[in-house]
């Protein structure tokens, strides 16, 4: 698919410079480098700036919230990689700290409204969800956003050796976790998910979870399973949620989801019936749409139904299935 990185979260060109990640003397010189920035993340949320919230703001390694940090999901920022300019990025967690007076009733529900200021840094500058913003950022505002957040993640959760149990130490510029103990190596963890296209002439399978809102439906989609293909995968799953038998599959694009730490592989596949019978446990709904009711419901006039959330893949696909150019 020619426009496949169009998506959101897709490449920007971001040199990661991962040769020098393991080399001490290069991470020291890159963390004390005068024009190295951050990117700072609290409680999942990321930092931007603007009255539309439509950008990064990057924050120089210097500041005395980085150099005192403590109480985040890591002992020392993540070397995200260099800029256009040949500075270097990072990415520091800081959920230590407590925004008292701030309105916290959303932060960890699936749509979160809210900001929160933090009283040493210039006004305008908040914390957001990520999936509230996703679309305003730029490309290479929005990878640097999607990796600090899904690299924290995983280091939020991983602080003890899967093999001996023992606390294990940040290295590798951020990009591992060793064990002093026993010596184990633990790395990011990416889970593969594939989200389906599937057709059936001019109608396309759409489910929806619950808990959504009312309305909201999306393709299907589910995790990859150990000795499985895409292709298969595929076909599981969608046999697994809505008992529809798929044939032919073909890849088309992906995208980082860092929700927590996901790559979802958009795929095409043509369904062999247009029976359904769901899987309650897995869906609550799924049906047929259209062309044309698609097309009302990314225009705001369909009654009944919602689009798929706009910055994310399953709307990307829908968008060009709609204009034929999933080419």
């Amino acid at each position: 698919m020619k426009r496949a990185e169009q998506v959101t979260f897709g490449g920007s060109g971001l040199d990661r410079a991962a040769h020098i990640r393991g080399d001490a003397d290069s991470m020291k010189q890159a963390t004390t480098h005068p024009d190295a920035q951050c990117v700072m993340v609290w409680r999942g949320k990321v930092l931007v700036r603007g009255p539309d919230l439509d950008g990064l703001a990057l924050v120089p390694m210097r500041h005395d919230l980085i150099q005192n940090a403590s109480g985040g999901a890591i002992e020392a920022p993540v070397f995200l990689g260099n800029n256009d300019a040949s500075a270097p990025l990072f990415a520091m967690d800081i959920s230590g700290w407590q925004a008292e007076g701030l309105d916290l009733s959303g932060v960890g529900d699936f749509v979160d409204r809210t900001e929160q200021q933090h009283p040493d840094l210039p006004d305008g500058h908040v914390f957001a969800e990520l999936r509230r913003i996703m679309t305003r950022l730029s490309p290479r505002d929005a990878e640097l956003a999607a990796t600090a957040k899904a690299v924290i993640a995983w280091h939020d959760t991983h602080r003890f050796c899967a093999r001996c149990g023992a606390p294990s130490e940040i290295s590798q510029g951020g990009w591992q976790r060793s064990c002093p103990a026993c010596g184990a190596h633990h790395f990011p963890r990416t889970d593969p998910v594939v989200i389906m296209l599937i057709t059936h002439g001019n109608s396309v399978l759409m489910g929806r979870s619950p808990g959504w809102p009312e309305g909201m439906y999306s393709l299907l989609a589910g995790f990859v399973e150990p000795g499985e293909t895409l292709e298969a995968a595929v076909r599981r799953e969608v046999m697994e949620e809505a008992g529809v038998p798929v044939g032919e599959v073909q890849y088309l694009a992906s995208q980082p989801w860092p929700f927590p730490a996901s790559l979802m592989m958009g795929c095409a596949g043509r369904a062999l019936s247009r029976d359904i019978k769901i899987d309650p446990v897995e869906i609550e709904d799924a049906m047929w749409v259209t062309r044309t009711e698609m097309m009302q419901a990314f225009s705001g006039e369909h009654p009944n139904l919602l689009p798929a959330r706009k910055g994310a893949i399953a709307h990307f696909l829908l968008h060009h299935w709609l204009a034929d150019t999933l080419d």
